[in-house]
């Protein structure tokens, strides 16, 4: 009697340009902690965090150095222009075809980029390994997140060029139109992030606002920073934390940050500790986690962490995060949403969730039930899995058809489609 060999796990080539931790790099981490009958290989461009934490949880990673000059190059920079773009691509070909020479020796099922740049990258590479290419896009293909000649260029061959794209909200989706194989997949949450509930919290005295991220003009430290001098006034014993570091050469923004709030008159009562490692004992530290984005986030990954830790949340609105906090608009509210960019209206939902705690803990509760229910990340896993398993499907499973008599097409041959079940 014979029997079917096992199917193998199935083998993906992770792509990622940069290795700080970042909002995406730790979705990242999270993902392949919870995928099941995958091998992933993970190939980042730059040395740093992400390969120490990769290392440390088990997963294979390697580091493909990418020039200095082209891995650090802000998209701003990098997208300003035709000209520009051109100038780039041609400067990053040489890396490109040798990260492709590289991916045909891992010999990977299918190639998934988590960032622009590896997603850019990506292309020719994934062409010489000859594998199928999945983009993981984190941010917003929008004219108001990146510039306009970059975002035709994205927009046009994520119609064109992967076979299909993950995004990490509905939010994102909709910057991407036309893309006909799209699935959203939210950056979930592990189990070890899970908190006390709300009415299990000890909050702290005097009371503690909070806005954890890295300090940079898309998370709104300064938006935040001039709410607080008008909170002081009503509130003067409440204490600010602004929780992070730059990143991505934004240390021009972390300085005038420290500056505003030292002209505004409230040095004393804004803290700076930098970096943290243990983000849930911060969370945990807070009376009200606040988000300050003043243009639209691509998710938002911070509040669903506040929200699972029982954290009161008070937030910009539009993007992802009004997906996070507002799912129904015609149910009771999960925290406070705020128009982006203004501080008179955040100043005022923070007073409004510090004097009445009873609320802030009701709408946490909600919030927190809500946040478990939707982002574990073992959906997030199951998502992403599903669509590498349908890509490398898609190209194993098609049936070439014989030639018949005089050049006319017969039927399809069949095949064995024992390599799809994975």
């Amino acid at each position: 009697m014979t029997t079917t060999p096992p199917a193998r796990p199935l083998r993906v080539a992770v792509l990622d340009h940069t290795a700080a931790l970042g909002g995406a790099e730790l979705a990242l981490v999270r993902l392949l902690d919870h995928l099941e009958d995958v091998e992933a290989h993970t190939v980042l461009f730059s040395d740093g965090p992400l390969a120490a934490t990769l290392r440390a949880r088990g997963h294979p990673v390697e580091i493909l150095l990418l020039a200095p000059a082209l891995a650090t190059t802000d998209r701003h920079a990098a997208g300003r222009s035709p000209l520009v773009a051109a100038r780039n691509a041609a400067r990053v070909l040489p890396f490109a075809i040798r990260l492709g020479r590289h991916l045909r020796r891992l010999n990977p099922d299918v190639v998934h980029t988590t960032s622009l740049k590896a997603d850019l990258i990506g292309i020719p590479a994934a062409w010489i390994a000859r594998r199928p290419l999945v983009w993981h896009v984190h941010d917003r293909v929008s004219p108001d997140y990146l510039p306009a000649p970059l975002v035709r260029l994205l927009r046009l061959l994520a119609r064109l060029v992967p076979r299909h794209v993950v995004v990490n909200s509905a939010a994102t989706a909709a910057t991407l139109p036309g893309v006909r194989r799209l699935t959203v997949a939210h950056p979930g949450f592990s189990a070890e992030q899970v908190g006390p509930a709300p009415a299990e919290r000890n909050l702290p005295e005097p009371p503690v606002v909070g806005l954890v991220g890295r300090i940079s003009p898309t998370k709104g430290q300064l938006v935040l920073v001039r709410a607080a001098a008008r909170v002081l006034r009503e509130r003067p014993a409440v204490r600010f934390r602004l929780i992070g570091d730059a990143l991505f050469g934004e240390e021009d923004y972390a300085a005038a940050v420290r500056r505003e709030a030292g002209a505004l008159g409230i040095a004393d009562r804004v803290e700076f500790p930098g970096f943290v490692a243990d983000v849930a004992a911060e969370l945990d530290a807070l009376t009200l986690c606040v988000h300050a984005s003043p243009t639209p986030e691509p998710f938002g990954q911070v509040v669903v962490e506040a929200m699972i830790r029982g954290v009161p949340v008070v937030a910009t609105r539009g993007g992802g995060v009004t997906e996070i906090v507002a799912p129904d608009d015609a149910g009771p509210p999960l925290g406070w949403l705020v128009p982006p960019g203004d501080d008179a209206a955040l100043a005022a939902a923070i007073v409004a969730a510090l004097t009445d705690p009873d609320e802030a803990r009701r709408r946490a509760g909600r919030a927190r039930e809500s946040a478990l229910r939707r982002f574990p990340v073992t959906r997030t896993a199951e998502a992403v899995s599903e669509v590498w398993r349908g890509v490398v499907c898609r190209g194993r499973c098609r049936r070439p058809r014989r030639r018949g008599r005089r050049g006319r097409r017969a039927e399809p041959v069949r095949r064995a489609r024992r390599t799809c079940r994975r």
